[in-house]
């Protein structure tokens, strides 16, 4: 077989090419990169959509000598990034825009303290992340349990781990959140940047999420569900205002349940994970054990004494 001349001159050519230094790139060229390699870090991209949280936020419009805020409640969409490495505060910058005529620059860390992404998980995610929002719902929950605690001790209402009703979802229910809870803290402590990846792109499918997302989704999904199931066991059981007094105790448990679990220190959340694990699996175990029944009603009591369902002394 011939082989080509042309093939031949490439051949030798090839080495020459591969070992030729270019020039180096202009300074355009390198910011034009250097905001490209900024996009695909940041956990959200080019036309990602946010919603102004604070009162003010201001733009800064070329040369940098005139700026335009932009209010609370603002839609902003992101426009482009820069990055500039003499900026000791911080390099990278990103420009948005609500509208034609309001449009420039601002550091990252200034926007993103500013701005909530408009899909509403995230909304719901920023809400609940809130240190306002949380020292408000557990003192709260705190209030709401000792009125509800004095409530079973005077009328013998319902209350978790107390003086629960006879089913196995609200135990079901307060270790799925546990779970959730230890998920989470599992996340904020080894991998807070995958979090931070699903707030700005957030799903609620968790088989197209990274596993330890997807067992954090999975579980809100099985919270849901059993949720929808123990409302139906409860108002089958109890009157509707027993019922309604039965749900705030249950809501004041959870929050604090998820609570001190969130934030406790990681290692000892595990401890107490499986603590209360052990301890709702005997709690389950133990929840078809009725050896004795009411004389006035019929209903099954665990032990002698006042019957929860009617109030009737049974010696």
């Amino acid at each position: 077989m011939r082989i080509s001349p042309i093939l031949i001159i490439l051949l030798f050519i090839l080495p020459t090419v591969a070992s030729c230094h270019y020039p180096a790139e202009t300074s355009s060229e390198t910011h034009s990169q250097d905001s490209l390699h900024a996009q695909h870090e940041r956990p959200y991209t080019l036309s990602s959509n946010f919603k102004v949280t604070t009162d003010t936020l201001w733009l800064l419009k070329l040369p940098f000598t005139d700026s335009v805020p932009v209010k609370k409640g603002d839609e902003l969409v992101v426009a482009e990034f820069s990055v500039h490495p003499k900026d000791s505060v911080d390099s990278l910058w990103v420009k948005v825009a609500r509208d034609q005529e309001t449009i420039g620059w601002i550091q990252e860390k200034k926007l993103l303290d500013g701005i909530v992404p408009v899909d509403p998980i995230s909304q719901c995610i920023n809400f609940f992340s809130n240190s306002h929002t949380l020292i408000f719902l557990l003192v709260l929950a705190l209030f709401l349990l000792g009125v509800i605690y004095r409530a079973v001790r005077r009328k013998q209402i319902r209350l978790i781990w107390l003086n629960d009703i006879d089913s196995v979802f609200p135990i079901t229910l307060s270790w799925l959140l546990a779970t959730a809870a230890v998920i989470y803290n599992s996340i904020q402590h080894f991998v807070p940047e995958t979090w931070e990846q699903y707030y700005y792109s957030p799903s609620l499918n968790p088989f197209e999420l990274p596993f330890v997302l997807g067992l954090f989704v999975l579980s809100v999904w099985l919270i849901m569900l059993l949720g929808v199931a123990l409302l139906d066991d409860l108002f089958h059981q109890t009157t509707i205002e027993m019922a309604c007094f039965y749900l705030i105790g249950l809501a004041s448990c959870c929050i604090i349940l998820y609570v001190f679990l969130t934030y406790l220190w990681i290692y000892m959340a595990y401890i107490c994970f499986a603590a209360y694990t052990a301890w709702c699996a005997n709690r389950l175990r133990n929840a078809n054990r009725y050896p004795y029944a009411c004389g006035a009603c019929g209903a099954k009591m665990r032990s002698k004494g006042i019957c929860p369902h009617c109030g009737a002394i049974n010696e």
